[in-house]
C-alpha cells in the first residue's frame, strides 16, 4: 500500500499539472482590456461605419473580412474589437468567459481629450440611451456572432450614417489638426 502512494501523488500532481497548462493555455488565448486599449476611434481601420482593432495584422484581415462579407456562422477572432461610436465598444474573448454573448464583453466608455474611462463592462452592460441591454439588441445577430449590422436582424439605432460619421469625428481623444 505504502508503494502505491507515491504513484498515486504522481498521478494526482500530473494532472492537476495537466489541467493548470490547459488553463493558461486558454488564458494565454485571451485579450486583456484596460482603458488603455481605446484611443482616437479614427485611427482605426473601417469597414462601412465600424471601426475594427486587432494587434494582430492577420487576425485584423479576418475580422475586417467577416465584417465586410457579413459571413454568417463565423466566430470574430479573439481580441477584435468593434467600434461604432467612441462610447461603446465591443470585445471579442474565448467563449468561455462571456457564454452567453458567444465571448463578446460590452463596455460603455467615457470619452475626454485626456482618454478613456471605462463606465461599464461585461455580458449584461445596460446602453443607457436605449435603456436595455447590450445583448437584447444584439442577440438577433446570434448567426452573426452577436454583431448588428443592416441585415442582421438587430432593430434599428437611433442614428443614421451621418450622425454615426459626425460622432466619430468629434471623438475627443483624436488630436484636432
Amino acid at each position: 500500500m505504502k508503494a502505491g502512494l507515491p504513484l498515486m501523488f504522481l498521478a494526482v500532481a500530473l494532472g492537476a499539472s495537466a489541467g493548470l497548462a490547459g488553463w493558461l493555455v486558454a488564458s494565454a488565448a485571451d485579450v486583456s482590456v484596460s482603458e488603455q486599449t481605446f484611443g482616437c476611434i479614427l485611427d482605426w481601420p473601417q469597414v462601412r461605419n465600424t471601426r475594427i482593432k486587432h494587434a494582430d495584422p492577420k487576425e485584423l484581415a479576418e475580422a475586417m473580412r467577416i465584417f465586410r462579407d457579413s459571413v454568417p456562422n463565423k466566430d470574430y477572432p479573439v481580441g477584435t474589437i468593434l467600434q461604432l461610436v467612441p462610447f461603446e465598444a465591443m470585445v471579442k474573448h474565448p467563449r468561455e468567459k462571456f457564454p452567453k454573448t458567444n465571448g463578446w464583453e460590452f463596455f460603455a466608455l467615457e470619452v475626454s481629450p485626456a482618454g478613456t474611462k471605462i463606465r461599464d463592462r461585461g455580458d449584461s452592460v445596460v446602453n443607457l440611451s436605449q435603456g436595455k441591454t447590450c445583448l437584447s439588441c444584439h442577440q438577433p445577430a446570434a448567426s452573426f456572432d452577436f454583431v448588428c449590422e443592416k441585415g442582421h436582424g438587430c432593430a434599428p439605432i437611433p442614428f443614421n450614417d451621418e450622425a454615426i460619421r459626425a460622432l466619430q469625428q468629434s471623438d475627443a481623444r483624436c488630436a484636432k489638426k
